[in-house]
């Protein structure tokens, strides 16, 4: 009888995933209400030659040295900055991701929530549930335009090509946009896009600021005061990106001085816990990270961090790796 690979799914998931799973693989699955990380990560994992992650748990080279058995890690996430790709890679386990599943949902997410920024919709809310509203004034709640504006983007992968998309062809918004490296020039054009070659050049003129690129050590509090100074006083900053690329309390110190006009968070620094500066400014939008959290997309991205598992013990290669080998 062939003995099954252990499988540690650490993060409770859908149970129909689980039951999907439980076809190929012994598996320790999580059914409790909390997220095994730490200690409760790294001894669960130690006998397992497969672990299914939603992206709290963090593998690097020490918890490599616990788990001598493990051959791949699967994220539920497109991010994976949980992971120590260079230790992963040393270590011989293959890391996997899930592009593509999420694109569209995050990016309506992104846009939604760049209008409730822009037409601040969640401090209007708060203004009638307090009982505050009981004339019509020509001033009352004044917010940005979206339509025609300027929107900068910061990252032009999937998601931020899918962003750009919604404005530009749905709001007629002009664009300029930072990345690693141009876009190809159809790309270019059917966005109607200028690239900026700095992103002082994207928030110094864009009306609306997006922030889509993946976390790295490298872009640590890419977003700081220094930064937030450059923008203009009428502007939004939108991050739909990974916490720790905006310095949290830098910007609550600017929403409160108003040196920008607003922000939307979905993401934070040290999640699920955040600066809580930010609650004592009235002009931000802020969100527990569910950008993908439609049930069609996150099963689909449970289904893709499952068949990567499956994939590797059936065939040798996983379907959507981000380490080499």
């Amino acid at each position: 009888m062939t003995t099954r690979p252990k499988l540690l799914i650490a993060s409770p998931i859908f149970p129909e995933v689980v039951d999907k799973l439980q076809q190929h693989f012994d598996v320790e699955a999580n059914r409790t209400d909390s997220v095994w990380t730490g200690e409760a990560f790294t001894s669960r994992l130690a006998d397992k030659q497969a672990a299914f992650l939603t992206g709290a748990q963090t593998v690097n080279a020490q918890v490599l040295a616990q788990a001598p058995a493990l051959k791949i890690v699967a994220n539920m996430a497109v991010g994976y900055n949980n992971f120590d790709v260079a230790a992963l890679e040393a270590a011989g386990v293959v890391g996997t991701n899930t592009p593509d599943v999420l694109t569209e949902t995050t990016a309506d997410f992104g846009f939604a929530l760049l209008m409730a920024t822009a037409r601040r919709i969640t401090e209007a809310e708060h203004f009638l549930r307090a009982g505050r509203w009981d004339k019509w004034r020509y001033d009352m709640l004044l917010g940005a335009e979206v339509h025609g504006s300027t929107l900068g983007i910061i990252g032009m992968g999937r998601i931020g090509q899918a962003v750009a998309r919604r404005g530009v062809h749905g709001f007629g918004m002009q664009l300029i946009y930072h990345n690693r490296s141009p876009l190809d020039a159809a790309t270019e054009t059917e966005l109607k896009a200028r690239y900026a070659p700095t992103i002082e050049e994207v928030l110094r003129e864009a009306d609306h600021v997006v922030l889509v690129l993946p976390y790295t050590p490298a872009v640590h509090h890419l977003i700081g005061a220094e930064q937030i100074a450059l923008m203009k006083p009428t502007a939004t900053l939108i991050n739909i990106a990974r916490g720790g690329i905006v310095d949290d309390v830098a910007l609550a110190a600017a929403l409160q001085a108003g040196r920008i006009a607003a922000a939307g968070l979905d993401v934070f620094e040290n999640e699920p816990h955040f600066a809580k500066e930010l609650l004592e400014a009235h002009n931000v939008v802020l969100t527990p990270h569910i950008a993908s959290a439609t049930r069609t997309t996150r099963l689909a991205m449970a289904n893709l961090a499952a068949d990567n598992l499956i994939a590797f013990f059936t065939t040798g290669k996983a379907l959507t790796p981000v380490t080499r080998g």
